[in-house]
């Protein structure tokens, strides 16, 4: 796998071993001498729309906003913005441009240098943005230490309160995220990463839900298919969850971005049976 589609799968952004994971070594000094990914400090590896953002911003005289900025503060988002989201304050012209999406900023908005605040492009992809794009969003805000669950609760209005009240510092990437969303949607009460001892073995799960005894794992095939180690931790920890009792759901990234009614459809066939 090239690095700019590893990167667009990870968020965004990510750490040299992830992206080692799924791509090679060769392939990242290439990518970096052609500039297609870029070094977003030690270790830490970035697409380049947080560049193209910052010049879509200082064009259109305004602020990175939306996903474009959380890709600023090195968060991960579900799937990067295609043009860089800017926001134009008022009282300045509103431009056409093809290059960017450029939106009214709302009057009050905090900034930061040259994109919202942390708080504020929370809040903004919280009320504008799909449940899982902001979820993803709120989450990797929080597992990057930039802002508290107990902060986002107390700036949460009423629009923004279902993704702020299921955020969780938790997940570990936007795929878990996005599982997660689906999930909740489904009225489905689960846990992230709720501790299971089966057969000697302590676990925990993507999510979980402890009352029917339903465990949903987001799998990344990459990853084991580059250590037999994990590989095989893979198919102990599968054993031991169904050898006591537990149901297991597994779905692939391509699942849950590109098909989520076909997990939908497990989900709601499961949960059927189980109350059946």
């Amino acid at each position: 796998m090239g690095p700019v589609e590893a990167l667009e799968r990870l968020g965004g952004v990510a750490s040299a071993h992830d992206l080692l994971l799924l791509t090679s070594r060769r392939r990242l000094r290439t990518a970096l001498d052609r500039r297609t990914i870029l070094r977003a400090g030690h270790g830490r590896y970035a697409l380049p729309a947080a560049d193209q953002a910052r010049r879509a911003a200082v064009l259109v005289g305004g602020y990175v906003m939306h996903l474009s900025a959380a890709l600023h503060w090195g968060w991960q988002v579900r799937v990067p913005p295609r043009r860089p989201q800017v926001g134009v304050p008022h009282g300045r012209p509103l431009p056409s441009v093809s290059s960017a999406d450029a939106r009214r900023l709302p009057r009050g908005t905090a900034t930061d240098g040259w994109a919202t605040s942390p708080l504020a492009t929370v809040l903004q992809c919280a009320r504008d943005l799909p449940f899982a794009d902001a979820l993803a969003v709120a989450d990797s805000a929080l597992r990057h230490h930039a802002l508290t669950y107990d902060g986002l609760q107390t700036a949460a209005t009423a629009r923004d309160r279902q993704v702020l009240l299921h955020a969780t510092k938790r997940a570990a990437n936007p795929f878990e995220s996005a599982l997660r969303a689906l999930v909740i949607e489904e009225a489905i009460p689960v846990v992230p990463q709720f501790e299971i001892r089966a057969r000697g073995l302590v676990l925990h799960p993507d999510l979980v839900d402890p009352v029917a005894g339903v465990v949903l794992e987001a799998e990344s095939w990459e990853f084991h298919g580059k250590d037999k180690r994990a590989f095989e931790a893979d198919c102990e920890r599968y054993t031991a969850l169904t050898a006591t009792g537990w149901r297991v759901l597994r779905f692939t990234w391509a699942q849950v971005m590109h098909d989520p009614g076909a997990v939908r459809a497990v989900l709601r066939d499961t949960y059927a049976e189980l109350a059946a």
